[in-house]
């Protein structure tokens, strides 16, 4: 399209030129500015003196919604083409009644500026608080205790590239570092196409990534991509001819000069983002990786349990369950971490939970710990460590109000009603030589189960040490 220019009084644009900035204009203003009433309807509902980590990012985590689900980052799968689609009819529909209506200008150079101002903010947001999450290693936790006692093919593929990437948190700061370099880089407009450019290749191997993982994120970073895209077509064929054939180029000069209350607002919006998007919601990010992040609850264990059991003795409702391999009610093992969570293995097949999408649920929602595996079923707990009793919520399954179909409400098992056919509770003791011996309700049935503490070792512990001296388990 035509560059700007500060006189721009003798530009004429071609008609093919202006059809297709009304059609870019109509589709990516409604793309990034919010025209949804129930993100409003969002953003009216927050208290703004005591904004959460959480609700930053989902307010960064906007996308229209206008015919596929609910204001929730958790409904954003591939259903939001759906969106995309309807955008572009009304874009469409819209390009034809402006080249009707609009036969005077010849240009829309101001429209095209004040449209990659737009773009550019919003794309820096995303990739902003999706820098924070990797720089501080808390979007990919470090695997859990039951996730190192998981086998393999027990998980998904978006969960293993998630654990892969959980083990390596220096990398992935460094990728968090590099998103958060773009997303500076595009808050000013002479280093935005460097910031654009980098995004095009990261966020397009993010994109690849979620198709080969089966990921939650493929529409959202697809949808960064684009926005990306579109900034770097402005100096599109300057850099080509710079740098592929070598030809001079004159520097672009901007279409707007702000003067007066304009660059007054200007810079009151500016200060505003960066304080919010980038000092508040960075400081955020920090202490929640400080108290172990947001993929697990924040509430300690039971001091002294942590560990891997294995299950010397399982009674079921009075019955005793000999060692089995193939028995779908004998518990096999069982895993307490160092926060307020345990897992049991049993051989029983369930539909597995598919929480891939990103989010940073509020309080202890998040449903990372059962999502994309199977053959172990999880429970979050409160101890009452006067009495030896533990509370348990069975994290694996839905909430008494969800449907299949909806695996990511924000009611999730951790924060739902007891369901007394799924929770229980149970009294712990410890007895002799490492063992623990527990005893209760648990899903309708009383059950008494004596664990044996197993020592074991991970190569993968012993690997942070170093390798000068080899490894030894």
């Amino acid at each position: 399209m035509p560059k700007d220019q500060l006189n721009s009084g003798n530009i004429v644009w071609k008609g093919y030129e202006k059809v297709l900035f009304r059609l870019a204009f109509i589709y990516f203003f409604l793309q990034v500015f919010p025209l949804d009433w129930k993100y409003y309807r969002h953003l009216f509902s927050l208290n703004w003196f005591n904004l959460s980590f959480a609700e930053i990012f989902r307010i960064a985590k906007y996308t229209p919604q206008f015919v596929s689900g609910s204001y929730h980052p958790q409904d954003w799968g591939l259903a939001a083409f759906a969106d995309w689609i309807f955008i572009l009819m009304i874009s469409v529909i819209g390009t034809v009644i402006w080249s009707v209506i609009d036969k005077k200008n010849t240009h829309y150079t101001r429209l095209y500026a004040y449209l990659r101002i737009l773009v550019r903010y919003r794309l820096a947001v995303a990739v902003i608080t999706y820098g924070f999450l990797k720089l501080f290693a808390i979007q990919a936790p470090y695997p859990s205790l039951s996730s190192l006692n998981t086998p393999y093919g027990d998980f998904t593929s978006w969960k293993l590239f998630s654990l892969s990437l959980g083990i390596v948190p220096g990398y992935q700061a460094f990728l968090g570092a590099v998103e958060l370099l773009a997303g500076i880089l595009l808050l000013f407009r002479r280093t935005s196409v460097i910031g654009a450019t980098i995004i095009i290749f990261f966020t397009g191997n993010v994109f690849m990534s979620n198709l080969a993982y089966e990921g939650g994120e493929v529409v959202y970073s697809f949808y960064l991509v684009t926005l990306a895209l579109f900034l770097v077509v402005y100096d599109g064929k300057r850099i080509i001819n710079l740098i592929i054939l070598h030809i001079p180029v004159a520097p672009a000069r901007q279409a707007l000069v702000w003067t007066g209350q304009l660059k007054i607002a200007r810079f009151v919006l500016k200060s505003a983002l960066i304080l919010v998007f980038v000092l508040i919601y960075g400081f955020s990010a920090h202490r929640s990786s400080v108290k172990g992040g947001y993929h697990f609850t924040s509430r300690p264990g039971i001091k002294g349990l942590k560990g891997l059991y294995t299950v010397k003795s399982f009674t079921l409702n009075g019955q005793l369950r000999p060692y089995s391999l193939t028995d779908s009610l004998r518990w096999q093992d069982v895993v307490f971490e160092k926060w307020a969570s345990l897992s049991i293995k049993i051989n029983k097949d369930y539909a597995a939970l598919n929480d891939n999408v990103e989010t940073v649920p509020p309080g202890t929602g998040s449903l990372y710990e059962p999502s994309g595996t199977k053959g172990r079923v999880y429970y979050s707990f409160n101890a009452d460590t006067l009495h030896h009793t533990i509370r348990l919520t069975n994290t694996s399954v839905l909430s008494d109000t969800s449907s299949v179909a909806d695996t990511t409400s924000f009611t999730t098992a951790s924060s739902r009603s007891a369901n007394p056919a799924t929770d229980g509770q149970l009294s712990y003791q410890a007895g002799p030589d490492s063992t623990l011996v527990l005893s209760g309700i648990i899903g309708g049935n009383r059950i008494e189960a004596i664990l044996e503490k197993n020592p074991k070792k991970y190569l993968l512990k012993a690997a942070e040490k170093g390798r000068v001296r080899g490894l030894k388990l």
